[in-house]
C-alpha cells in the first residue's frame, strides 16, 4: 500500500510523518510504501491515502483518496490512532 505524506515544502514535516507511519505499520505487520511531497506535487499523485497536518488538509479536499488529518505531528499515538484504521481497512480491500 502506498501513502503520500504532504506538507508545504515536501521535506521536514512530510518526511517525519512518512517515517513514523512506516515504522508504525511495520510494528503492526504492514509494509507501507510512501512518498513525502509538497502540496503542489500531491495533486494527482497515485496513492491509497494521504496524510497531512491539519493546517493544510483542507487544500487537499479535491483528492479522490482518503486524507488523514494530523493535529500534532510529534504525537506518535495520534498518528497511530488515525492512520492504522485506514491501513487496516485498505488491507482488507475496503475503500
Amino acid at each position: 500500500m502506498k501513502v503520500l505524506t504532504v506538507c508545504g515544502m515536501g521535506f521536514g514535516t512530510s518526511l517525519m510523518l512518512l517515517m513514523d507511519i512506516q515504522e508504525i505499520g511495520k510494528r503492526h505487520g504492514y509494509d507501507i510504501q510512501g512518498e513525502a511531497v509538497d502540496l503542489g506535487s500531491a495533486k494527482g499523485k497515485v496513492c491509497d491515502f494521504m496524510v497531512a497536518s491539519s493546517e493544510i488538509v483542507s487544500e487537499l479536499s479535491d483528492e479522490s483518496v482518503e486524507i488523514v488529518s494530523i493535529n500534532n505531528i510529534l504525537d506518535k499515538e495520534e498518528i497511530e490512532s488515525k492512520v492504522m484504521p485506514v491501513v487496516e481497512r485498505l488491507a482488507k480491500g475496503a475503500r
